[in-house]
C-alpha cells in the first residue's frame, strides 16, 4: 500500500506501525480489508535546454483503496525537529514508493492527521489538503474546522504546506505573486525544486517531483509552471507539498531524482 511520511510512502501490504504517543487511539483505526494492490507508473521527463532545462518525475498511481496512501514520521516518532532521510524512512517501512510530504515537525500549530489518527489540533491560518477514507479529497482553511471533526468525517491524511495549484480543474489565480510559508522570510514562488500531488479521478493520483538548483540539468519550476503541468495532465485538484532540498522520490530501493542537497538531506515526514 502507498504511504505518506510526512514523507509519502507505499507500504508493504499488511504492515502496521504503532506510534507510542497515540497508542491509545489505535483501536479506533480500522484498516482496510484485502483489495486490489496499487498500480504505479513513473516516467522521467525533460524539457528545455541549457540553463533553462527542467527535469521532473511523474508518478501515476491508481490506488486499490484510498487508505493505501499512508504516512510515516521520521524515526517513526511524532514530534518536533525529528529528521531522517527519505530512503531510510522508506526502507524502515518496506515502502515500494515514497516522496517527501509537508513539514509538520517544524511548527507547533495546525492540524496533523496521519493514517486516521489525530496528532495535533491547533488553530492555524493555512490551506490544507484533506484526503478522506472514502477517496474524496478537499482543500480548506485549517482555522475553519477542527481536526477532531475531520477525523469524525473520515479524514485519513491532512497535509499542510501549499499553495493550492489547481482546484475544480482551474489553475488557482495569483500563483505568480510572492508566497511565504510560516517563518520562511523569502517568497518560494520562483523557480525551485518542487513536490506536488494531483487528483485525476477516484483513487487516481499524480505525484510530481521537479528537480532544481542545478543549471544544465534542472532549474526548477515556478508555481505557475508547476500548476500548468498538473493542469496539462488533467488534474481536477493539485496541491504543492514541501519543496526545495527536501524534494526526493524513491522507488524499489533507490532514489530516482537528484535532490539539490544530495540524498543525505533529512526530512520530518513523507508520503
Amino acid at each position: 500500500s502507498l504511504c505518506i511520511l510526512t514523507a509519502i510512502l507505499l507500504y508493504a501490504a499488511g504492515k502496521r506501525y504503532v506510534f507510542p504517543t497515540v497508542e491509545r487511539n489505535m483501536d479506533e483505526v480500522i484498516l482496510p480489508m484485502p483489495h486490489t494492490e496499487p498500480v504505479i507508473e513513473i516516467q522521467k521527463q525533460e524539457t528545455g535546454e541549457g540553463q533553462g532545462k527542467i527535469t521532473y518525475f511523474v508518478a501515476d498511481i491508481q490506488l486499490g483503496d484510498a487508505t493505501d496512501l499512508r504516512a510515516a514520521f521520521a524515526k517513526n516518532q511524532y514530534g518536533l525537529n525529528i529528521r531522517d532521510t527519505l530512503s531510510g524512512m522508506a526502507q524502515e517501512h518496506n515502502a515500494i514508493f515514497a516522496v517527501n510530504g509537508d513539514y509538520y515537525g517544524f511548527r507547533t500549530d495546525g492540524i496533523v492527521i496521519r493514517n486516521g489518527i489525530l496528532y495535533r489540533d491547533e488553530p492555524a491560518n493555512r490551506e490544507c489538503l484533506v484526503m478522506y477514507r472514502d477517496g474524496t479529497v478537499s482543500v480548506m482553511q485549517e482555522g475553519s474546522v477542527s481536526g477532531e471533526k475531520l477525523v469524525k468525517e473520515g479524514a485519513w491524511n491532512v497535509f499542510s504546506f501549499g499553495p493550492v495549484l489547481v482546484e475544480d480543474e482551474e489553475i488557482r489565480a495569483g500563483l505568480d505573486e510572492p508566497y511565504k510559508v510560516d517563518l520562511i522570510n523569502e517568497s518560494i514562488s520562483e523557480k525551485q525544486p518542487r513536490t506536488g500531488i494531483g487528483i485525476l479521478g477516484e483513487n487516481h493520483l499524480l505525484i510530481i517531483a521537479v528537480d532544481g538548483r542545478s543549471g544544465g540539468y534542472s532549474c526548477g519550476m515556478t508555481f505557475q509552471e508547476f500548476a500548468q503541468l498538473f493542469s496539462d495532465y488533467g488534474c481536477e485538484l493539485a496541491y504543492n507539498l514541501d519543496g526545495g532540498s527536501s524534494v526526493t522520490m524513491f522507488q524499489d530501493g533507490q532514489i530516482l531524482n537528484q535532490p539539490s542537497s544530495g540524498e543525505k538531506r533529512e526530512i520530518s515526514d513523507s508520503i
